[in-house]
């Protein structure tokens, strides 16, 4: 795995294609400098380690990898940053961990020395679809969003009921509403017929009455192993042949799909399942008081200015997966903000630092 890491290092060299429009506001999420270049180089080398594991069929080897890069990459960024979606408490993950702080602004040996620097609140999932890659499965992502402090909800490690519809059916749908009615309302916005939706669901055991009410109303299903984080992007984009998500699945990836939605004008309706006393509590210690709240995308992620990032690790609906040639790698990646708002699919070239470099295109 180190050998995979230090490959990643190995093919962070200079990029063909810097002249890619960067976000430069001086605003850019609140921070007052422009870090979008930085944090897109976290998510790609992320995902340039751990596909260096892609089908090798040890999600935990491929998971560390990726943990492993993408900490080492965030420490050259220029923020006072703080975990707030991460890999878990600290007595569980050595690094990324809930409440650890990254960026340049701890990196430095010695006393740390923020002053100047952008506060910030960030959210990780350095693989998303551990197993997809493990297995060399489409749609492993490499994912994080930024905001302002206090601008993402510090969520709990635990299951989360979620809806998510693109712009044109936001204000149609309800977290509670039947199945049918729900599906109802997204073709009659999107001025189909519900036979003609696409609604995709983790294929999991609890998911089966669900499965039950989307067959009965007429749509189609596009069951998934893993991977809600990229299905509920997908859901908010026209012409990618998604038109909702349902069902049950992770807090955390909840808080990342808002924070995309926030940037693509798409809704997340979604509640936490607190089901047992040990659970309320931990919500309780991260300041989450009303168990039964439905959140929306402007909830989860409140932030007035919101960047997100993901590259692909294996082909996936969105981007394409890394691929590997002798003088270094090629990432497709998604680069998101909601001031300015921008929306860019970014192509990058990583070449090696030797002198006789080949382009493959």
């Amino acid at each position: 795995m180190i050998a995979a890491a230090n490959a990643a290092r190995r093919f962070a060299a200079p990029r063909l294609k810097e002249n890619r429009e960067r976000m430069s506001d001086s605003s850019q999420a609140g921070m007052g400098t422009d870090i979008t270049s930085a944090l897109l180089e976290v998510v790609e080398q992320a995902a340039v380690a751990c596909a260096h594991t892609m089908g090798q069929g040890d999600r935990h080897r491929s998971d560390q990898v990726a943990v492993e890069s993408m900490r080492a990459t965030l420490d050259r960024v220029p923020i006072d940053g703080r975990v707030v979606i991460g890999e878990g408490e600290r007595d569980e993950a050595p690094m990324l961990y809930i409440g650890e702080l990254v960026g340049t602004a701890h990196a430095a040996a010695g006393k740390p020395d923020g002053a100047g620097l952008p506060e910030v609140d960030i959210a990780v999932d350095p693989l998303e679809g551990t197993n997809l890659c493990a297995t060399g499965s489409p749609n492993a992502i490499a994912v994080l969003a930024v905001s302002e402090r206090g601008g993402l909800l510090h969520a709990p490690d635990i299951y989360m009921e979620k809806l998510v519809v693109g712009p044109s059916s936001k204000h149609a749908v309800y977290l509670d509403a039947p199945v049918r009615d729900n599906l109802r309302a997204i073709a009659r916005c999107l001025d189909y017929k519900v036979e003609d939706l696409v609604v995709i669901v983790l294929d999991r055991p609890r998911h089966r009455q669900l499965v039950a009410d989307i067959r009965e109303a007429g749509a189609r299903i596009r069951l998934i192993g893993d991977g809600d984080l990229s299905a509920g992007i997908s859901a908010a984009l026209r012409g990618s042949g998604v038109h909702a998500v349902m069902g049950t699945g992770g807090a955390p990836e909840g808080v990342l799909v808002a924070a995309a939605m926030r940037c693509l004008n798409g809704e997340i309706l979604a509640r936490l399942v607190v089901d047992t006393p040990e659970k309320e509590e931990r919500c309780r210690s991260m300041g989450i008081t009303d168990m039964g709240r439905v959140y929306r995308a402007a909830d989860l992620a409140c932030g007035r200015r919101i960047t997100f990032a993901a590259t692909g690790v294996t082909d996936g609906t969105l981007m394409k997966g890394v691929r590997f040639f002798g003088d270094g790698a090629r990432t497709n990646s998604l680069v998101m903000q909601t001031t300015p708002q921008r929306i860019q699919f970014v192509d990058t070239i990583h070449l090696a630092g030797d002198s006789n470099r080949v382009v493959h295109f």
